[in-house]
Formats: C-alpha cells, structure tokens, sequence
C-alpha cells in the first residue's frame, strides 16, 4: 500500500492520500480525541502522539498537529497507523454511520434562500476546499448573515478569512441578494 502525502494551505495540516476509499459519502469530523471511539481509523492516528484533530473525506485523511511538534517527527507513525488500519480490514467508522449532508437544517420563511445557500456551498465551494483537506457546512442563516461551520484542514487555516470573506461571501452575494455577509461558527 502507498499512501501519497499532500500539504495543504494550513501549514498545520497534512492530507494522506490511501489510494483508496476512506469513507464512501460525506465527511467526519474528530477536532479532538473525545469522541474518536466512533472510528477505529481515528482513534489509531490520535494514539500519534502530537495529533491533534482528524478529518476524513471520500478519499482522504487530514490530520491537524499541535503547534510543538515537527512532521518530520509524526509522519511516519501517522503513514504506520493509516496502513495499519487498512490491512486490518477493520471499518473507518464503528456501526452504521449516517450519510448526512454535513449542513445543519433550517425551515421557516427562509427555507428557500437556505436551499440555494446549501446548492451553492455543494456545488462549488465544497468540492474545492475537499481538495485542500477540509470542508465547509452550513450551519445557520439569520437575517443576512449565513453561519458557515470550517472543519478539516480549512479550521485554523490561516487563509481561512481570506478564504470565507473574498470566496464564499463574494459567491453567495452575487447568487443571493439576501445575503449580506458570512461568519464562521466552532461547534
């Protein structure tokens, strides 16, 4: 098994690439070791010590460092467990994972505006932030303002800003008039 490696725009974030599916739909999101129990892939990478947040997409693996410590020093254990898990034939997720879009739900009288919102984060922001290592939900819409929830490589990234005020609002803006502005949200 070979396993590419690419950096991503947030120098704290490496993306491994196992030639392989990691999760068939949407995403899964470890920020932190609580709650990597749910994923045997996980919770081997958070066992590296200097990991510190764990992000799976269709056919990658990013994983976030703490500030003190050096690829160098990490990425071969980080390459070790992901080829681990993979010949363990052991699943990326425990039990029966949900495809869910990701995007919080929202009804009430702007149900249409946050239809086009999700389409739009959909079709052209989620696949290119997808090849950066990271991705983008929707998390809420409040009187022109859309909340936008960043997860992978995208959070902490230092372009992140850049990224949700040039990018996406310019986007949402130009489609949907409603929209004034978008803030990132920390679940």
């Amino acid at each position: 098994m070979f396993i590419q490696t690419e950096s991503t725009p947030n120098p704290a974030t490496l993306k491994f690439l196992p030639g392989q599916t990691v999760l068939e739909t949407g995403t899964a999101d470890f920020p932190s070791s609580e709650g990597a129990d749910a994923s045997p892939l996980a919770s081997r990478i958070f066992a590296v010590k200097g990991v510190s947040a764990v992000f799976f997409g269709t056919d990658f693996i990013t994983v976030t460092k703490d500030e003190a410590v050096e690829w160098d020093h990490i990425k071969p254990s980080i390459l070790g467990a992901i080829m681990e898990h993979f010949q363990s034939g052991q699943p990326v997720m425990a039990g029966v994972a949900s495809a869910a879009s990701g995007h919080a739900d929202h009804d009430g009288p702007d149900a249409e505006i946050v239809g086009q919102i999700k389409e739009l984060l959909d079709t052209r922001v989620r696949p290119a932030v997808a090849q950066d290592g990271g991705d983008i939900t929707f998390h809420g819409f409040e009187r022109g303002v859309v909340y936008l929830h960043m997860q992978g490589a995208c959070a902490g990234c230092p372009s992140s800003t850049l990224t949700l005020k040039m990018g996406i609002e310019n986007l949402l803006r130009h489609y949907i008039p409603e929209v004034t502005e978008v803030r990132p949200v920390a679940v």
